[in-house]
């Protein structure tokens, strides 16, 4: 078989430069569009349901929300495991599929059997989906940085601005804040003064509830126009949820500030973010969709960055924390200086021991073709270009010029015997001449001997 191939592309030359010539440019296509990135995604097909159910123990959340989903997750179609944990307030579940799953498929067998476990879970408590992103998905931090600004004015500008633009990116899936205050209206009661007054909690939360809100009316015309009624409700300032009623005495309404306190400060914090030691910093965290791109995704959320920067106040700009584009452009760097240097001492070696620079060509075209055709076959089998796949072609390269040395010092040296033996006069491979036979001094003549074929 091996025979037969190499007598058809010798007596078919230009059709096997042609194939070469098809697979090179092909494989140069194939290294542009591959997705290019500094770490095997090695995760498995995850999808995260998060329920929060705010002010519960660890072990509430495991008894009345964890544990009815993780039992009702179970027996989905290629599922191979479910593990769920809980902690304060929060509960998470994490549903394994197998390695052939599409995701986004997993994703909706997920919501479909979220809609029957619903009915399970305590009122007014609402699962959701984790993004569709991977474990190593983070390709991009970020924080801000405002002089001028305060914590929560960062904050406000990071969840009110810049999120919403970076999460039109194509490839982002979620833009996660950090750090600094969210702000809102905190109402502390007075339980003395709720005594005082006859007053439950209940009634101070049915009062912010039910005042905090906007109604629509009936449509009417008058003098030929039309008109729309609707309220304003919604509170703007500290004053407004003040004076909101909460129960009536006689003809005296009491008031939220007659039985607590209203202020304006940030959410409960469980943590902070820390900049270097410099101090909180607020800014957000990229998190890439499955299946993307990474350096064309970074590349992107940073021309958006430059968009972004022009909306933002005067001094405030944005500082890179942790940009995976770097280590990705030192990973292709690496792998292009390996490969010129071993297509440098292959044709010194080749040149040297075989003096002949037709041979050192022969190997260095071997070198491309043959990366070429690789990047094929990983977009094929959908592999991106990271760091374990280019390690892998460039140690496979030293197996590509141990042949192609071999193979030439074979056909040089086959080369080499032949044309020595057309030299003396014959192929190199005829055998000895047949003896001569001496004539017999008497008898009869000698018959014609046969002849001998040497093959």
């Amino acid at each position: 078989m091996i025979e037969r191939l190499i007598s058809f592309s010798l007596r078919n030359r230009y059709l096997v430069l042609l194939l070469a010539a098809g697979l090179f440019a092909w494989g140069a296509y194939s290294v542009r569009a591959s997705k290019i990135d500094a770490i095997p995604d090695l995760s498995e097909n995850q999808v995260i349901v998060f329920t929060e159910w705010m002010g519960r123990s660890p072990q509430i959340m495991e008894d009345q929300v964890t544990y009815p989903l993780v039992t009702n997750m179970q027996g989905l179609p290629k599922v191979k495991s479910v593990r769920g944990t809980s902690m304060f307030g929060m509960s998470f579940v994490f549903l394994i599929f197998e390695d052939d799953a599409d995701i986004y498929w997993a994703r909706e067998r997920v919501l479909e059997r979220l809609n029957y476990a619903q009915r399970l879970l305590p009122t007014g408590v609402t699962p959701t989906l984790g993004p569709d992103g991977t474990g190593v998905g983070h390709v991009l931090w970020y924080t801000l940085k405002a002089p001028g600004l305060d914590l929560g004015e960062q904050r406000a500008l990071q969840d009110w601005y810049v999120k919403f633009g970076l999460q039109n990116v194509p490839g982002v899936s979620e833009v996660a804040s950090f750090g600094g205050f969210q702000k809102q209206y905190q109402v502390t009661v007075d339980p003395t003064k709720m005594t005082y007054y006859g007053i439950t909690l209940p009634q101070v939360l049915a009062a912010v509830r039910s005042n905090n809100n906007e109604a629509g009316g009936r449509k009417f015309e008058q003098s030929g126009v039309g008109y729309i009624i609707k309220t304003t409700g919604y509170i703007q300032d500290m004053a407004t949820l003040e004076n909101v009623p909460v129960i009536t005495q006689g003809t005296t309404p009491v008031r939220i500030r007659d039985v607590a306190t209203v202020q304006m400060t940030g959410e409960a914090r469980l943590g902070i973010m820390d900049l270097n030691g410099e101090g909180e910093a607020v800014g957000g965290i990229v998190v890439m969709r499955y299946g993307e791109n990474a350096d064309a995704m970074i590349t992107r959320v940073k021309a958006k960055m430059e968009q972004i920067r022009a909306g933002l106040p005067p001094g405030v700009s944005f500082q890179l924390v942790y940009d995976r584009s770097g280590l990705i452009q030192d990973s292709v760097d690496s792998i292009k200086h390996t490969l010129l240097e071993e297509m440098v001492v292959v044709s010194l070696v080749v040149l040297l021991f075989l003096f002949h620079w037709r041979s050192a060509l022969s190997i260095l075209i071997q070198i491309p073709i043959t990366i070429a055709t690789s990047f094929i076959l990983l977009n094929a089998f959908d592999i991106s270009s990271n760091i374990m796949s280019l390690t892998g072609i460039a140690l496979a390269i030293g197996v590509i010029v141990d042949n192609g040395i071999v193979m030439t010092e074979n056909a040089y040296r086959n080369l080499a015997e032949y044309q020595a033996g057309e030299s003396a006069g014959g192929p190199p491979d005829a055998g000895p001449e047949p003896p001569t036979a001496l004539p017999a001094a008497a008898g009869p003549a000698p018959s014609t001997p046969t002849p001998v074929s040497h093959g």
